[in-house]
């Protein structure tokens, strides 16, 4: 994004002039990222043009543009729109781009039917509850776009292993705070030791796993406390997560550094190696793959030097 563009968004917000920054939004082709293996997962209020300027340039596997949580009733049709500028700027990202809309019946059915002409890389839906929204989110939806459900409320909870009702739906979210407060649970419940907390993301973790869906554990909210922070990571770790919500770089930092898994990285490796090469013989440097997404020059360098890191200990690179 040009900076002068980037002026006329910064202008058209302050001035609260929704009209000029909705013309700043063209409909445009993305290429929609289909990556699964993705461990950090980077909350953004859609209302700040700064972070949303960054998104290239952040550690995070995942980015989830948010519109609900954190963006105020006044700000959010602006949100909606930037979101939308945004996505139409970056028809190509490494990143996952989902975004979060509001509850469907509080907006979420409006911003979905918006935001199908930017193309998101999936739509994250709150407070789901029953196979019934989750048809109608489906209805709504560009066919090209995931569904992804956050799991809040204790009806949700109830018919989880029932919410897979289609391909596009392929990834829950833990919102443990929510879901506590639904079921009447004091916070103080969600420590390491409370056997509680134990059922409940043994108990998401095998029931996405079985129905085939990525689950992704809770967003920790007291970022600056990254030592408790790591503690979650490792016990998550162990249980069989491999992906978690984050508020902050340090926090995605910290996952991206535990959430490794050796072989499967070298594996990724080699495939995106063969990939490239097979394409550079045609003269194309720069392409999506089903299941590795977007790959080009700095990805396949990025590979080449994981497989030389690890040449000792594997003889077939």
């Amino acid at each position: 994004m040009s900076n002068d563009f980037l002026l006329k968004v910064e202008k058209a917000y302050k001035n609260r002039d929704l009209e000029a920054l909705d013309a700043l939004a063209i409909p445009s082709f993305r290429v929609i990222n289909r990556k699964s293996d993705f461990r950090s997962v980077l909350m953004l209020s859609c209302n700040n043009i700064k972070h949303l300027s960054k998104i290239e340039s952040l550690e995070a596997d995942c980015i989830m543009l948010n519109l609900e949580d954190g963006v105020s009733v006044e700000d959010k049709p602006f949100a909606l729109v930037l979101c939308a500028i945004f996505l139409s700027k970056l028809q190509e990202c490494d990143k996952k781009l989902v975004v979060r809309v509001n509850a469907l019946q509080e907006g979420g059915y409006e911003e979905i039917n918006y935001l199908n002409q930017f193309m998101p890389d999936a739509i994250r839906v709150p407070k789901i509850e029953n196979e019934t929204e989750v048809k109608n989110a489906l209805a709504l939806l560009n066919d090209e776009s995931e569904l992804h459900l956050s799991i809040e409320t204790a009806l949700g909870w109830h018919n989880l292993s029932y919410l897979k009702i289609d391909k596009n739906v392929t990834t829950f979210y833990l919102g443990i705070l929510d879901l506590f407060a639904d079921m009447r649970f004091p916070q103080t419940l969600i420590n390491r030791d409370n056997p509680t907390m134990l059922y409940i993301l043994s108990h998401f973790l095998i029931t996405a796993k079985s129905i085939g869906v990525k689950p992704v554990s809770f967003v920790y909210q007291e970022f600056k406390n990254l030592d408790e922070f790591s503690m979650w990571i490792a016990l998550e770790k162990s249980m069989g997560y491999n992906a978690k919500g984050c508020i902050s770089p340090k926090q995605v930092e910290l996952v991206n550094q535990m959430f490794v898994d050796e072989e499967a990285q070298i594996q990724r490796a080699r495939v995106i190696v063969k990939l490239f090469e097979m394409h550079q013989e045609e003269g194309i440097t720069g392409f999506v793959d089903e299941e590795y997404g977007f790959i080009d020059e700095p990805i396949y360098k990025g590979a080449l030097a994981i497989l030389k890191k690890n040449k000792p200990k594997d003889m077939l690179c």
